[in-house]
């Protein structure tokens, strides 16, 4: 593949951390995945990692090296949420216990290091859960700091949804975001202003339904399950697939209405830790350190979800 960008997904799968990779992947991707790394957040690493494991299987992506990240944050205690993606964190479909394909054996911080040390500087990392894996990559390696292309994430957003201030990616580690935040790396950020207009209503499921391949199927499967919890927890009608904006980004640019913005990382606060404090009218003064995504064509977004799942044949 020519011109094509390579990234690194850090995630913690999840149901719309699965659709990002899906995405990735397919067939009309202009992206190669060097690597798959996986962290604590919505459920346990390890039910995370063999998600992951399990996804990858589904592809066929035999060749992406998969490594296991960090079992917690690095200050405060694990938190997890199991009510939104079930005890599994990919619950929904029908998906063998144990997976073929396995990790390789090197931590998922050492992998990032050593996949951007070796690079020319060109690997986007996608973090779509907790940033704890390259807050880690980055204070145990500063070199490989002026040496990562971008940082693509969801997270944060100007209101919460694990907290009334805080998105759940951030609040799990916000002493993590912080470090990324305050790195320099030049962030595209996907926070919840943007994340909740790709919501996967019934019309759209029904449409990706009707593509009729057996990665579609899966789409369909996990979008019921992600639907059901979201109208349960949060009167939702439809699944937010927050994660697969970043890699819809990625592929597609015009998909996304950003803004250059200043964002800081709350860690202090009583009411408000893991708050993305966005400065959306510039009155702090302070440098912009942030592209934030506010708006996305629907059509267009869900067109190229559309075109993706079609690429998987039969």
């Amino acid at each position: 593949m020519e011109n094509y960008k390579k990234v690194i997904l850090d995630c913690d799968p999840g149901h719309d951390d699965a659709m990002a990779i899906i995405l990735a992947a397919s067939g009309i991707s202009n992206l190669k995945i060097e690597a798959i790394t996986t962290v604590a957040g919505n459920v346990e690493v390890g039910k995370n990692t063999l998600n992951a494991l399990k996804v990858c299987d589904i592809l066929g992506l035999d060749d992406v090296p998969v490594a296991e990240g960090a079992e917690r944050p690095m200050v405060k205690e694990r938190e997890i949420a199991e009510a939104i993606h079930g005890d599994s964190g990919l619950d929904g479909p029908i998906l063998p216990e144990v997976p073929d394909k396995q990790t390789v054996d090197i931590h998922a911080v050492d992998l990032i290091i050593e996949k951007i040390m070796a690079s020319d500087g060109d690997i986007t990392l996608v973090p779509t859960g907790p940033l704890t894996n390259i807050a880690m990559a980055m204070v145990k390696n500063p070199r490989i700091v002026p040496k990562i292309k971008e940082i693509v994430l969801m997270g944060g957003g100007t209101f919460g949804n694990w907290t009334p201030a805080a998105e759940f990616n951030i609040y799990v580690d916000a002493e993590a975001a912080k470090v990324v935040f305050e790195s320099g790396v030049p962030i595209a950020m996907f926070g919840l202003d943007v994340t909740h207009q790709a919501v996967a209503t019934d019309s759209v499921t029904k449409e990706l339904d009707e593509i009729g391949n057996p990665v579609s199927g899966f789409v369909v499967e996990l979008l019921k399950f992600f639907a059901k919890t979201y109208k349960e927890v949060f009167g939702f009608d439809g699944a937010p697939i927050h994660d697969a904006c970043t890699v819809a980004y990625l592929m597609d640019e015009s998909i996304f209405d950003m803004r250059h913005v200043r964002v800081d990382i709350e860690t202090k606060g009583e009411f408000t830790y893991g708050m993305t404090a966005v400065d959306t009218l510039a009155v702090t003064g302070r440098e912009p350190n942030v592209n934030f995504a506010c708006g996305l064509d629907s059509d267009k977004f869900w067109g190229l979800f559309r075109e993706a799942l079609a690429s998987y044949s039969d």
